[in-house]
């Protein structure tokens, strides 16, 4: 008939290719198939090797090879995030969501890390951000270990302020003594988050005196977040259908949050 079109003309040519690489994307981030699961797997891997380059940063960053590994991560971390976008069915949104641009900000410090190398130890809190948006997580959810999601939580927050307490403690008062500087620091930050006393390590002046009372204060709650996600009862994973609280008592009946009624599968009957 005049007028009309097929339905493949209702996409330029030049747009499909960029389409099913989208699509493509979304099912190796997003998709539950054997394949989904490996990528997802070895994105993790790949992401847990940066945290840990992220950690000996202060042996690194006076070797020949640093600049190396510095711009390497970069790229990397670009690319992942690059593709994330890609893979996101709204990218302007996510592109605002402030675990984004947190990752933003570490690919900035990566890309000028002489310039910013005051900024060097938030690159850390990249743990916290894998924490946030489930990533870390997916293994436990997938082999029905979601009661250990909690507790494994709050060690993560636990293990990223130690050591971006640090980091900050390094950068601030240490500076200047390589690796040596870096291990007095993270004493002086497990002595501070335990209260076990410093030793002959502190803080000189106001601002010394300072930091050692946020890190004890942080510190303490941190430790209380972590006890009683191990000792208080397990909730179990299953979103409202009509709110979206994930989580809820075993035997719960209503949501506690939209009063909406679940229907929580009981593995014991």
């Amino acid at each position: 008939m005049p007028g009309s079109r097929r339905p493949s003309d209702a996409v330029p040519r030049y747009e499909r290719p960029f389409a099913r690489l989208r699509t493509t994307l979304r099912r190796l981030y997003h998709g539950d198939s054997r394949a989904a699961l490996r990528f997802q797997a070895a994105a993790l891997i790949v992401d847990l090797a940066i945290i840990a380059l992220f950690i000996a940063q202060p042996v690194l960053k006076n070797t020949e090879a640093f600049l190396y590994v510095d711009y390497s991560v970069a790229a990397v971390l670009a690319i992942d995030i690059g593709a994330r976008l890609l893979a996101s069915r709204r990218p302007w949104h996510r592109l605002k969501q402030p675990v984004v641009l947190l990752d933003l900000f570490i690919l900035i410090t990566l890309l000028l890390p002489e310039t910013l190398i005051n900024f060097g130890f938030l690159r850390i809190v990249r743990l916290w951000s894998l924490s946030k948006t489930g990533r870390l997580w997916q293994p436990l959810r997938h082999k029905g270990l979601d009661e250990w999601e909690l507790p494994a939580r709050a060690v993560v927050n636990l293990v990223t302020f130690l050591f971006l307490a640090t980091g900050f403690i390094y950068t601030t008062f240490f500076r200047n003594d390589g690796l040596e500087g870096y291990l007095d620091a993270l004493y002086f930050t497990v002595a501070s988050v335990t209260t076990t006393g410093y030793g002959d390590i502190t803080l000189d002046g106001s601002w010394g005196k300072l930091t050692s009372i946020v890190v004890m204060i942080i510190g303490i709650s941190l430790f209380v977040q972590l006890a009683q996600a191990i000792f208080k009862p397990s909730k179990v994973h299953f979103p409202c259908p009509q709110c979206g609280l994930s989580r809820h008592d075993p035997d719960a009946v209503h949501c506690k949050a939209c009063g909406h009624i679940l229907n929580i599968p009981n593995d014991e009957s």
